[in-house]
């Protein structure tokens, strides 16, 4: 094998904080080495040393064997390393294959565009990935895993020798995991060097060949993953014995709070949906990416309007024709993106916190600051978020705080049914742990919550029921005892006889 990149003693500080206190690193042609550790362990400075967008204080690179000493996102493009960040980096109001297209073609103002070839060549590469997204279609037009998809296609056809995956399943059905490590295999045979960033520990015994475990702005720790265990690894990535990822606590349900009876809404593709949560429930709602999961959600927050159907809250028949009516009757939705619809990155965590219930804090049209400060320092106590300040913000604050942000939004407006959409995608093990215990403390206090998860152990450790969704219908209902990886599987792929051996 042929050394692609060493780190060595690299440091790095903002505004006298250390992000990375002499961290060392190194990857090698036709391997995976894994990076981990806690958001805010030093990942993402760590790599954004790699592709030139910070410069290290101390320490030394080298790419293919050369010591660069001025890097810089070009310099480190010309020298074939790319990058595939958590947050897709598209343009909306281009085309797939435009978005593919800017970087990989010669530039130029007096040149004729191929658009044929264009799109032949990212349907090539969206192919590689096994996906049909059609390369003319406008970005905007496209989910969360499919923006991903794309983004990983622009990388692949930059013909990268050393590729940076940062959280690239975080938003991934099953299927489309397995298609993207098929893809990640192939590129280790063709000598590629990838450097992989995921919380998912499952995923790392299947492709790396190392990993690196980070802490704090160190690395305390480099192993090979055959003698890895996830137990080791937690260990290291925390600093302590993580006892439960998926602390279940199990308390006495209450009444029907949420019930929807043949709820339908063409626009979104649901049909037939039937089912319902009590106080104090866990409903886990798994399928794969399309099911429908995120739709039903938007129709119970009133986001979109149900073609028939009913839905009952405590009994009463309600009508959900608007979000403003939804969060009136008790109904909370923390969305998928947290990042897009979950939280204003430039606001800060007081402002974010009350931004739900701004006519409770208000005097004659004038905002009560007294009153912000207050419900937002009483939510960042209960709910454990780690900032400097309730004044700093919530785009400097780490993704799992950030979605302890999210949450407690919602819950200052007293929610009765809270609806959770991957509330725990891209947050590291220690902070997922947290968020489970944090949703467990709210049922225990009566609420009903509906938590939609791609992570079918997430679904299987936190629920009391689960239902599975299937081209926008629910396809079947499985108790704790019940539910299995291999049941909800089954279902989610469109087979209501399950089965098992």
């Amino acid at each position: 094998m042929t050394m692609l990149l060493r780190a060595t003693g690299i440091t790095k500080s903002f505004s006298g904080v250390r992000a990375l206190k002499g961290v060392d690193f190194d990857l090698q042609s036709g391997e995976v080495h894994a990076l981990v550790g806690e958001n805010g362990a030093g990942k993402s400075t760590l790599i954004k040393v790699f592709t030139g967008a910070h410069v290290p204080d101390e320490g030394t690179l080298e790419l293919h064997g050369r010591v660069i000493d001025h890097n810089d996102p070009s310099t480190s493009r010309d020298l074939g390393l790319a990058a595939i960040y958590q947050q897709p980096a598209l343009f909306p109001d281009l085309t797939v294959a435009e978005n593919i297209a800017i970087g990989l073609e010669p530039g130029g103002p007096w040149r004729w565009v191929r658009w044929g070839e264009r799109k032949r060549r990212a349907a090539e590469l969206l192919a590689r990935l096994g996906s049909k997204i059609d390369p003319g279609r406008d970005v905007r037009d496209l989910s969360m895993p499919e923006q991903q998809l794309v983004e990983i296609a622009r990388a692949l056809g930059a013909n990268a020798r050393i590729l940076i995956m940062d959280e690239p399943t975080a938003s991934l059905s099953e299927h489309e995991v397995t298609e993207l490590l098929r893809v990640v295999r192939e590129l280790k045979e063709q000598a590629v060097g990838i450097i992989y960033i995921s919380h998912r520990l499952e995923e790392l015994g299947q492709i790396a060949d190392r990993v690196t475990v980070l802490r704090d702005g160190e690395t305390v720790g480099t192993m090979l993953m055959r003698e890895a265990d996830h137990g080791r690894i937690v260990r290291l990535m925390v600093g302590r014995e993580l006892t439960a990822i998926f602390p279940k606590v199990e308390v006495p349900l209450g009444d029907v709070v949420l019930e929807v009876r043949d709820l339908a809404c063409s626009a979104l593709g649901l049909r037939d949906v039937s089912f319902s949560v009590r106080s104090s429930e866990i409903v886990g709602l798994a399928g794969l990416v399309g099911a429908g999961r995120t739709e039903l959600a938007e129709v119970l927050f009133g986001l979109e309007s149900a073609d028939s159907g009913s839905v009952r809250l405590g009994g009463r028949e309600v009508n959900l024709e608007d979000p403003e009516r939804a969060i009136a009757l008790g109904i909370a939705y923390v969305p998928e993106d947290r990042r897009r619809h979950g939280v204003i990155l430039e606001m800060s965590v007081a402002e974010n916190t009350t931004l739900a219930v701004l006519n409770a804090i208000s005097r004659g049209g004038l905002l009560d600051l007294a009153k912000e400060r207050s419900l937002a320092a009483d939510h960042v106590a209960r709910l454990g978020v780690k900032t400097p300040s309730i004044h700093v913000p919530v785009g400097n604050l780490s993704g799992g705080n950030q979605q302890k942000v999210a949450l407690a939004r919602w819950l200052s407006t007293n929610p009765k049914v809270l609806v959770l959409d991957e509330p725990t995608q891209g947050v590291d093990v220690g902070a997922k742990a947290e968020i489970h215990r944090l949703m467990g403390d709210l049922a225990s206090r009566g609420l009903a919550i509906l938590l939609i998860s791609s992570e079918l152990p997430e679904v299987l450790g936190m629920s009391d029921r689960t239902i599975v969704m299937h081209r926008g219908t629910i396809l079947g209902e499985l108790t704790r005892a019940e539910a299995t990886q291999e049941r909800v599987l089954a279902l989610a792929l469109g087979h209501r006889e399950v089965h098992v051996g």
